[in-house]
């Protein structure tokens, strides 16, 4: 029997077939990651099945605070990422500073853009909050089309990013209480 979602590599999925996906990777997620009780490899394990389950999806990352205001590069799939962003900076930032998604649908016209790949032309970025509301990482997606995103990709990612932070109230455990925010 074929697949009834479309092997499509572009952002063309009907919403059916974007819902079918995540609902895949989802099903997928709650059994690789079951019994996981570590951050980074949780982390791993979320950014390759959601690299590989959405086509549209060109950079798949998580950016981890590791210190006061500051996001490093974590697990992520894809062409090499910027390494640190403080929270001042870029999308990613925004997303830290405000504690909201930043969903952009053409990074051309987004003044505070950081261009880490020439071919990224639309971005979500998902903030993780602890229970406490504080910020311990972002995720952040690249695509190398415009409008890639829709409200289905950003109702699903915030609902993984919630999950996440609930399962991993401190985040990265060897931060250290004053790093974070």
């Amino acid at each position: 029997m074929a697949s009834t979602v479309p092997n499509d590599t572009s952002n063309e999925l009907t919403d059916h077939a974007r819902q079918q996906r995540y609902a895949q990777a989802r099903a997928s997620l709650a059994s690789l990651l079951d019994t996981e009780t570590d951050w980074i490899a949780a982390l791993a394990t979320i950014v390759a099945e959601l690299h590989q389950a959405l086509p549209y999806f060109a950079w798949t990352g998580f950016y981890r605070v590791i210190a006061h205001e500051l996001l490093v590069i974590g697990p992520y799939q894809g062409g090499h990422g910027c390494l640190r962003i403080a929270f001042s900076r870029g999308v990613c930032g925004a997303a830290a500073r405000t504690k909201l998604t930043q969903l952009v649908d053409d990074v051309n016209q987004r003044a505070d853009h950081i261009a880490c790949a020439t071919t990224t032309l639309s971005e979500i970025v998902v903030p993780v909050l602890s229970p406490a509301g504080e910020v311990l990482a972002v995720l952040d997606v690249d695509s190398d089309q415009l409008a890639a995103f829709n409200a289905i990709d950003r109702a699903e990612l915030e609902a993984l990013c919630a999950a996440l932070g609930a399962r991993f109230p401190l985040g990265d455990p060897a931060r250290t209480r004053s790093d974070r925010t």
